[in-house]
């Protein structure tokens, strides 16, 4: 395989450890990008049907008006499954954050304009943000989102985040943190829909501010943890039934406990 063809090449890799994200626009095809928003559509719709009845349900829901979160998504649909291993993304994956990666978190998010929201700006990751392993915070989590409508314009509540931020030694003011708008150093990811974006669990980041009136902001995220990490309730989510119809390969990225008999292995 040529150098070009080889990713993450050495310009992305530069730019990943420089700055902690990286940006992979139009990396999905957009017929898959179609398929992924029909998915989207009707775990959204049947997840607030199951909220709003009272109905158990895998995961954890939260509804906001219009807007909706959903968490533990690998079940809902087959397609989010696919997901896991998508292997285009996989190289990236194994060579930024580790060669043998287990499943972190999944959850897809769909937002509406919301005029005068606030940011939240935060880190990813147990113990605040695993700020008690000192400075410079280790790459623990490698997230993933994947926008699935066109963010090409700022203003769509687009992921915010401050670039080399992971390798700070000190945290953003609190007063800017608490500002509607970005501060000095933060910016907006822009982005076409099927892009995806990688970043580091100790990037800052924050959903960002709603200056356009049309139009809505719908993302679906993978997080991706180290083979000897148990950082996510996720793993304790899915049934039985549901760790039984992996493909082996998928059983590769959960831990040998959850499946029933357990496996005898680490990684």
């Amino acid at each position: 395989m040529s150098e070009e063809r080889q990713h993450p090449n050495t310009s992305e890799r530069f730019f990943w450890d420089n700055s902690g994200y990286l940006v992979l626009k139009n990396f999905l095809p957009a017929e898959l990008v179609a398929r992924l928003l029909e998915a989207t559509d009707s775990a959204i719709t049947n997840r607030r049907s199951k909220k709003e009845q009272g109905v158990s349900h895998t995961g954890m829901t939260h509804i906001n008006g219009d807007d909706t979160r959903i968490f533990y998504i690998l079940d809902d649909d087959p397609l989010f499954l696919e997901l896991l291993n998508y292997p285009p993304l996989m190289p990236y994956v194994y060579e930024l954050l580790n060669p043998k990666p287990h499943h972190h978190a999944s959850d897809v998010i769909v937002e509406h304009p919301q005029k005068g929201r606030g940011m939240g700006w935060h880190l990813d990751g147990h113990d605040d943000g695993f700020r008690n392993l000192g400075y410079p915070i280790p790459l623990l989590q490698l997230k993933v989102g994947y926008y699935l409508t066109d963010m090409t314009e700022p203003g769509r509540g687009n992921l915010c985040i401050v670039p080399g931020s992971h390798r700070a030694k000190y945290e953003p003011d609190k007063a800017d943190r608490q500002n509607t708008e970005l501060f000095d150093g933060a910016i907006q990811v822009c982005a076409p829909a099927g892009s995806v974006v990688l970043f580091h669990n100790a990037l800052w980041h924050s959903g960002g501010p709603w200056t356009q009136e049309t139009g809505a902001r719908i993302m679906l995220y993978m997080a991706y943890e180290h083979p000897w990490m148990i950082a996510s309730q996720e793993h304790w989510g899915y049934t039985k039934e549901f760790y039984q119809r992996l493909t082996p390969e998928q059983r590769s990225f959960f831990h040998g406990f959850v499946f029933d008999p357990p496996e005898a292995r680490w990684g």
